[in-house]
């Protein structure tokens, strides 16, 4: 019962805020969409335990086995840090800095997939706040132009009823506007951590493969 008065009373409601009501409900199913959408990547799709990823990655690099350290990548090579690793690894045999070069040209590859999408919340966040704003203003030119024209026993009723037009509007608005920056909030550090991963580990990984050269060159001199 109660679940049922609610809906009705937000239908009632969507009903009377006026014409920017619609435009506020698109943003709203817009931002419900690219938050689904964004959640699932960066949560799911591009997230790995970082740590426990580089760890198996160093273990083969230290036992001399890239090949392994590469189906290491390749088995999780839909993540946004993987896919980075394996770009250095796949040049370990070149000098430091083409290695590099492959590291920042695998990050510039990934890190716009990861920040997909996240202006578009920001802005219905914005959108949605000012549609808000112009329905309040509407409703309130709606109220004060009816009053000015109508009897005076009826002025009141038709001031309470443009009042509410705009409240609701205002109302509806500032709700979407917040799920929108919350959400938004939320999937930009996500974002945060996901980079600081990449370049963190981006700069270990070097660590490793220069280590892994000087104890192979340590070695051939050893051997003759």
């Amino acid at each position: 019962m109660e679940s049922q008065g609610f809906i009705s009373g937000f239908i009632h409601a969507f009903q009377i805020g006026g014409f920017s009501m619609v435009p506020i409900a698109t943003c709203f199913a817009l931002a419900i969409a690219f938050v689904i959408e964004r959640f699932s990547r960066l949560f799911f799709e591009y997230n790995i335990d970082g740590s426990s990823f580089m760890f198996e990655v160093q273990k083969y690099i230290l036992a001399n086995d890239l090949d392994g350290a590469i189906r290491i990548c390749n088995g999780a090579q839909k993540a946004a840090l993987p896919r980075v690793i394996k770009a250095g690894l796949q040049r370990a045999s070149r000098d430091e800095q083409q290695i590099q070069n492959a590291i920042d040209a695998a990050s510039l590859e990934v890190i716009p997939k990861l920040e997909k999408r996240l202006t578009y919340i920001a802005l219905i966040a914005n959108i949605a706040t000012l549609l808000g704003l112009l329905g309040t203003i509407g409703g309130l030119i709606k109220a004060f132009a009816a009053v000015a024209m109508a009897d005076p026993a009826q002025r009141q009723a038709i001031l309470s009823n443009g009042i509410s037009e705009a409240m609701f509007a205002t109302a509806f608005g500032l709700l979407t506007a917040i799920f929108a920056m919350v959400a938004h909030a939320i999937l930009a550090t996500r974002v945060q951590k996901i980079i600081e991963e990449i370049d963190e580990f981006g700069v270990k990984l070097m660590d490793l493969l220069s280590a892994r050269k000087y104890r192979h060159s340590s070695e051939k001199v050893a051997t003759e």
